[in-house]
């Protein structure tokens, strides 16, 4: 079933590329069928630390390559993130028309494939691989169908992200040659790093840190992002901020903690401080901006700024907070510029002083922006409040200061937050917004769906603790030995 998950989408291309107007159709359709395998195999999946569902066959062995997929909780977490929202990210597109449907709806489910690679890779050639492949389809998703600025922006946004694969490759290389068997699995490379010195695992740390810090970003490594999510089409966008950004996330968690103990406990603190830098610069700059969808792109620079925090806590509640916080921020952020693009489509701007009223014209989108708005500012009973309250406990077993610092998100989000749903859902109509047309069908059911999981999730977040649970718990405690034995 993993190799299907992986190799479905790009069979799939074959007929989308020649798909013409039905495109659209054959992309959702494998996307949708994707996403009912990955209920299957969440309902066979044995709830303990164990990695399951593995695949391992040679690849190129004469290197000590092979291919090598697995999941464990962490992973399966990941993989239905990514397959429940493609298919919602393809519907929400069927009534744009977009140039070259075959092309662009081929380069969505590439890059499904390139991402549930990511996210299931147990060897660090096939992860690397995977996660070059990831840059391709979105490059090109960006540069043929952004905005005016497209071509400046997509350079700066590739030439960031190759650099810092560039360092995660020669860190990958260095390990390699420090395995006794030449491997490039990921417990050889863990076995490997316990002969390193605090100080080789302290280099280490910063070539893959950096990589996946890019990715997410962090500051100072955020730069790309707001211009790159302003011109990225619609779908690229949430393609960027709901899954794509999570390959940095879960990376800390498989390729940073476990292999470089010892670089973690010597540069985690900076790492945790360039975090909360994040929350607090971001939000700042969020309440600054006029522009919704540039807002959106800023907030969510403060709330994977906030995850990474909680992943250098290394406590369980901070781990098991950036895995919720990860599913919660995908789907918010995915209806969040989905609201932004149903508003543009109708009043041509994005600019939210020339905004207002629209509730009395469409009070559906009004009341599905606020359950998707209050579960971004983290209200009691949505998915939101749920991660969040683990990322700050965990933060806060860290450092109480720093926790104090990381809760201003909480205070800061519902100020750019509500202040922008009144600007632009509230008050008096004006020339932009009073002929706001209604919804069309798959944008009703998009947010509704998007609006259920914000209630379930925050209601009943039980099942996704006991997925995530043992794997969270194997980390942590691996961690916590790996350092007391090196040291």
């Amino acid at each position: 079933m993993i190799i299907f998950l992986l190799a479905f989408p790009v069979i799939s291309i074959l007929f989308v590329l020649f798909g013409g107007r039905i495109a659209k159709c054959i992309a959702f359709g494998s996307s949708v069928a994707e996403l009912i395998v990955s209920f299957v195999m969440f309902s066979h999946y044995q709830y303990n630390s164990n990695v399951q569902f593995l695949f391992d066959q040679p690849w190129i062995p004469q290197l000590g390559i092979r291919f090598t997929v697995g999941m464990d909780g962490i992973s399966m977490l990941m993989v239905l993130l990514t397959n429940i929202l493609i298919p919602l990210i393809i519907l929400s597109s069927f009534k744009k028309e977009y140039s070259r449907p075959g092309l662009f709806y081929g380069l969505i489910l590439l890059m499904q494939t390139a991402l549930l690679g990511v996210f299931t890779a147990l060897d660090a050639f096939a992860y690397y691989i995977f996660w070059e492949m990831a840059l391709v389809p979105i490059y090109f998703i960006i540069l043929m169908w952004g905005g005016d600025n497209r071509v400046k922006v997509t350079f700066k946004f590739f030439i960031y992200t190759m650099a810092g694969s560039l360092l995660m490759l020669i860190a990958i290389i260095f390990l390699f040659f420090q395995t006794t068997e030449h491997s490039f699995s990921h417990q050889a490379f863990a076995n490997a790093s316990s002969s390193l010195s605090p100080t080789v695992q302290g280099w280490l740390f910063w070539a893959f840190f950096i990589a996946f810090a890019i990715k997410m970003p962090v500051f100072p490594f955020h730069t790309w992002q707001p211009d790159t999510y302003t011109q990225a089409p619609p779908q690229g966008t949430m393609l960027l901020s709901g899954i794509m950004l999570k390959m940095g996330t879960y990376s800390l968690l498989r390729w940073i903690l476990p292999i470089v103990p010892l670089g973690v406990a010597e540069w985690g603190n900076v790492a945790i401080i360039l975090s909360l830098i994040s929350v607090v610069y971001g939000s700042l700059i969020a309440i600054g901006q006029k522009d919704l969808k540039r807002m959106f792109a800023w907030s969510s620079i403060a709330h994977v700024g906030l995850i990474s925090a909680g992943i250098f806590s290394l406590t369980l509640q901070g781990l098991q907070g950036s895995m919720i916080q990860m599913l919660s921020h995908g789907i918010n952020i995915v209806g969040l510029f989905l609201v932004a693009q149903i508003i543009y489509d109708r009043t041509k701007t994005h600019t939210m002083s020339e905004l207002g009223g629209i509730i009395s014209k469409s009070p559906l989108f009004a009341g599905l922006f606020l359950i998707i708005l209050l579960g971004s500012v983290a209200l009691p009973l949505t998915d939101g409040f749920i991660g969040e309250f683990l990322l700050l406990s965990g933060i806060y077993q860290y450092n109480v200061w720093m926790a104090a610092v990381a809760g201003l998100t909480i205070i800061l989000g519902a100020v750019y937050m509500l202040r922008a749903y009144q600007r632009t859902i509230l008050g008096e109509m004006n020339g932009h917004t009073e002929e706001f047309a209604p919804l069309h069908w798959n944008e009703t059911l998009v947010l509704v769906c998007i609006a259920g999981m914000v209630i379930f999730i925050g209601v009943y977040p039980q099942p996704i603790l006991d997925l995530t649970g043992p794997a969270i718990k194997n980390i942590v405690d691996t961690i916590n030995n790996q350092i007391y034995t090196l040291r």
